[in-house]
C-alpha cells in the first residue's frame, strides 16, 4: 500500500512574508532507498514518487484525496510560531 505524509507548510526562515503557509503538502515516503550510482556516484532510486508533491488549499481537500486513491497517511501540522519580544537595549544587559 503506497504511503503518504500530509504537511502543513510553514514560513520559511529566509522568508519575511507568510505567502503559502497556509497550503497542505503530500509527499509520498519512498519505497526504495536511494543508492550511490556506480559510475558517477550520484544517490538514485527506481523509484521516481519521491519527486512529486501534490499541494492543497486545506486539510480535508488533501485527506479526500487520499481516501480516494488508497493512500495510507499521516498528517503533520506545522510547528507552532513562537514569538521572541526583545528590545535593542537587552543586547547590553
Amino acid at each position: 500500500m503506497t504511503q503518504a505524509r500530509i504537511i502543513q507548510k510553514s514560513k520559511n526562515a529566509l522568508q519575511s512574508g507568510r505567502a503559502g503557509t497556509g497550503q497542505w503538502v503530500l509527499e509520498y515516503i519512498p519505497a526504495d532507498p536511494q543508492r550511490p550510482d556506480p559510475l558517477m556516484g550520484w544517490a538514485g532510486s527506481s523509484d521516481t514518487r519521491r519527486q512529486l508533491n501534490l499541494k492543497f488549499p486545506t486539510l480535508e481537500a488533501a485527506k479526500a484525496y487520499a481516501d480516494k486513491n488508497g493512500i495510507s497517511y499521516t498528517v503533520i501540522p506545522a510547528a507552532p510560531k513562537v514569538l521572541k519580544l526583545q528590545a535593542y537595549a537587552d543586547n547590553f544587559r
